[in-house]
């Protein structure tokens, strides 16, 4: 169960047309660094999931969405800290993607994703993207 303090993150998992899902690699100095993640970021007080998801995503990744769905929602407790991992399923949107934030990234298919090292909170969203 996660903690009353725990982060409430809006994680978009973008898919483009050819299926491919984009994934980028976390800064070394961040939490869980060098592992790679699916973008978002924290939901503000007073900020819906949905529009956490779409300001993260634009800030980003540089993209606008135009449709998602919730995909699942993830409780897990780290040593250090508690997350609760909201996570959407991004059909479409405009703008041509690419990591604002100066990191790796890139476009995997659903089937390479178990490849690269994830944080162990994002786990079961690798799991639900392989079925």
């Amino acid at each position: 169960m996660a903690k009353s303090n725990a982060i409430h993150v809006a994680v978009g998992v973008i898919e483009n047309t050819d299926g491919a899902i984009f994934i980028s690699r976390r800064h070394q100095h961040l939490h869980q660094g060098d592992k790679w993640e699916f973008p978002g970021g924290k939901v503000e007080t007073d900020e819906s999931v949905y529009d956490a998801l779409c300001r993260e995503l634009q800030e980003e990744c540089n993209i606008q969405v135009t449709s998602a769905t919730p995909f699942t929602v993830i409780q897990f407790d780290y040593p250090d800290k508690s997350v609760i991992l909201d996570v959407w399923h991004v059909h479409s949107f405009t703008g041509t993607v690419h990591q604002r934030e100066g990191q790796e990234w890139r476009w995997v298919d659903r089937s390479e994703l178990e490849a690269y090292p994830f944080p162990e909170a994002n786990t079961r969203i690798v799991d639900l993207l392989a079925k």
